[in-house]
């Protein structure tokens, strides 16, 4: 079943339909090239990130630090992911996508090298938490996204946001085992250091992504910040979304960053962890995939709801279930079908509703959520403890 508008949402739909981009103007980049530009993007950005959780050992036990101490650094990186998300997003809105994803490329690069030479946490703070954060706002979904939404029409766009965030989860299964076999063999310090060699990649792929409007400065701002979050903020919907946004970085973030060393706790191998995120990321692949065709034809509403339940579900199998690597397997490929397949209709849950302008600022204030970013990263810090 398709989602019934309210009338107040009708209402604001009449009212900005004449502003809605018009997918036909010539300066509309092939659906093609958005699609494959923007998931490679995608795929190196968030498959660099969700391997850090590999790492939490080896800097840990090397460097003498507490566990707390690099959860705070990925607590950092995540609120300063938050921040500098609602403020990429509005530079990539008025000059384009492209010098975003560049300057945001170079300092993922910078990021990463700074990681291996920090030599204190307050450093590591601020390589793997700052400026590691403000390059994944300018090289993730804030962005790409925002290619989408003006490139693709409304109704194929969750279909292709869906392809978006498979591609992330692609890059999960092709990163994660890649960069467990860089620690290994190159020690974790180096691997860094070829991480960010790779990350560098991101800016011949951005060119792919470069707008011709907003080079020929034919792009005009249609909607203030301002008017497009008040806005937003009238949906009892988009209050809920908000809401479901924490309980979803708390999970993604808990088990990302201390699943390797709740396992090697445990006794088990190094490998099985590797292998669990890289289950993750292809059964991903999948997850977010069905969620995106599946945003076309079903409530957006109950597919987010079955989407947190069955996480709820797995989750407490996991815990009660013994631990072998079979249960561990199995967890990760069930978390893997819900993991970011919550994006697409998150994404475009309200795009019906109102502007596409007013979502997608209002969208980012959401996934900012100042005191969410940072309790995520510290809470999930002490509970591993």
């Amino acid at each position: 079943m398709g989602v019934v508008l309210p009338a107040k949402a009708n209402t604001a739909q009449n009212r900005y339909s004449s502003r809605m981009p018009n997918r036909s103007h010539p300066h509309a980049l092939p659906l093609w090239q958005v699609l494959i530009c923007g998931a490679l993007v995608v795929t190196l950005a968030m498959g660099i990130r969700h391997g850090f959780g590999l790492w939490l050992q080896p800097i840990t036990v090397e460097r003498g630090w507490q566990r707390e101490d690099f959860s705070m650094a990925i607590a950092i990186q995540n609120l300063a992911w938050g921040v500098a998300g609602i403020f990429s997003g509005m530079v990539a809105d008025r000059f384009g996508a492209f010098r975003v994803i560049v300057v945001c490329a170079v300092a993922y690069a910078l990021g990463l090298v700074g990681m291996a030479y920090s030599h204190n946490p307050a450093v590591f703070s601020l390589t793997a938490g700052v400026l590691v954060g403000v390059a994944q706002a300018g090289t993730t979904y804030a962005v790409v996204y925002g290619v989408i939404g003006r490139n693709v029409v409304a109704e194929q766009r969750s279909w292709a946001m869906g392809i978006t965030a498979a591609a992330g989860s692609f890059g999960q299964f092709l990163m994660v085992p890649t960069e467990g076999w860089l620690i290994a063999n190159l020690g974790w310090d180096t691997a860094l250091v070829v991480l960010a060699a790779m990350a560098l990649l991101v800016v011949p792929l951005a060119f792919g992504l470069r707008e011709k409007a907003f080079t020929s400065g034919t792009v005009t701002q249609r909607q203030s910040i301002g008017s497009a979050l008040r806005e937003a903020f009238g949906y009892r919907s988009f209050q809920l979304l908000m809401a479901g946004y924490f309980v979803c970085g708390f999970q993604v973030v808990f088990i990302g960053v201390h699943l390797p060393s709740y396992l090697k706790d445990l006794g088990q191998p190094p490998q099985l962890a590797s292998t669990a995120l890289a289950l993750v990321g292809l059964f991903n692949v999948f997850g977010t995939y069905i969620a995106g065709w599946a945003g076309q034809r079903l409530s957006k509403p109950r597919i987010l709801s079955f989407i947190y339940f069955m996480r709820s579900v797995a989750i407490v199998a996991f815990l009660i279930a013994p631990v072998t690597p079979w249960s561990v397997y199995w967890f990760a490929s069930a978390m893997g079908l819900l993991w970011l397949s919550t994006v697409p209709p998150h994404q475009c849950h309200d795009c019906p509703n109102f502007w596409r302008g007013a979502f997608v600022h209002a969208r980012r204030l959401c996934v900012f959520q100042p005191p969410n970013r940072l309790l995520h990263g510290r809470l999930v810090g002490w509970l591993a403890l």
